[in-house]
């Protein structure tokens, strides 16, 4: 996999040695079954996300990889912008680009987890461009072990190999956070503004994660519970016509519930038309917001009956949001900043 740091900034001015790192999950470098597996391998090797003995992972991995690059480069191939490539990565360095402009004297970097640029590559970057201290935004606001500890994991592992480590402050899940809340407020009323037909029904789809997981101790249903009790205090949606539910399943074992797709086919073939789903859990579109919903999950609610779906932009380079990523990144830097 090539390993190339696209977001840097020649001899940046260092304010009292501090910088600022937003980590997101990552993204392939094409739409193509040559450059998905790569991919794929990397994070489908993160013990993390796939929590299985490796000696019973490893051979249905190889299994996996023999045919779902291939898929999966089809569905990129849907979402993949002539100009600006991966909506991942065109909304990840938007982000940056905004957040340095609030924080001029600061540099602001991102990291990938999974392909380019690589996060460690980025820590070492700034580690030698004088970085001593690091301000890190986890671009997932509910925490999981699939996310959230992953990225860490990325990162310490990158700082074990630095002679001179920069002290951390690792924000926080931000799922309660009002700022959050309301910039996910703001692009669910600005989007339901420029629609020309009223929602009969709404879900606000998550991502999700095994049963397993959350029964082991991982605290993401509980986090994704209270983002939506407040989101719904907040917009004031009727109780019988809102369904916050999970998406993204992989594998075959049981999954938080309810499921988005089996969700919206129920809704039609109750004779509910028109829905719309917004996906508070991303901060920016991806193939699972994009092609999931926007694409996969339509043709289902369609296919049962139903006549339209919306399909909500994530947070994305909305104002609110990046108002929202400056108070919070200020509040974890009192002091620094």
């Amino acid at each position: 996999m090539q390993k190339e740091v696209s977001n840097s900034h020649p001899s940046p001015l260092y304010r009292r040695g501090l910088g600022i790192l937003l980590i997101q999950l990552g993204t392939p470098d094409a739409p193509t079954p040559q450059a998905l597996r790569p991919y794929l391998r990397q994070f489908l090797s993160d013990r993390r996300v796939i929590d299985v003995p490796r000696w019973k992972w490893w051979p249905i991995l190889q299994f996996i990889l023999l045919r779902r690059p291939k898929q999966s480069a089809a569905k990129y191939q849907r979402i993949w912008d002539p100009v600006t490539g991966s909506p991942l990565l065109h909304w990840t360095k938007r982000q940056t680009d905004l957040v340095q402009a609030c924080f001029s004297e600061i540099p602001v970097r991102f990291g990938m987890q999974v392909g380019n640029p690589p996060l460690g590559d980025v820590v070492d970057d700034m580690i030698r461009s004088g970085v001593e201290r690091l301000i890190v935004l986890p671009m997932y606001p509910q925490y999981s072990a699939t996310t959230t500890a992953s990225a860490t994991d990325i990162l310490f592992s990158a700082l074990q190999k630095q002679r001179r480590v920069p002290a951390l402050r690792i924000v926080p899940p931000y799922y309660d956070h009002p700022a959050y809340l309301d910039a996910v407020v703001a692009v669910i009323r600005a989007d339901l503004a420029k629609l020309s037909w009223p929602p009969e029904h709404f879900l606000l789809s998550f991502h999700g994660i095994p049963m397993r997981y959350a029964q082991s101790g991982d605290p993401y249903a509980t986090h994704v519970k209270r983002t939506t009790f407040a989101l719904i205090e907040r917009l004031g949606w009727p109780k019988a016509h809102w369904t916050q539910t999970f998406q993204s399943l992989f594998g075959r074992e049981r999954w938080l519930k309810p499921y988005t797709e089996e969700k919206l086919k129920q809704l039609a073939k109750k004779g509910v038309k028109r829905v719309f789903v917004a996906m508070p859990g991303f901060t920016a579109d991806c193939l699972e917001t994009l092609d999931e919903i926007g694409n996969e999950a339509r043709d289902a609610f369609i296919h049962a009956g139903g006549e339209k779906l919306r399909a909500c932009p994530c947070l994305n380079d909305h104002p609110t949001w990046i108002d929202a990523m400056r108070t919070i990144i200020a509040e974890e830097g009192r002091g620094w900043i």
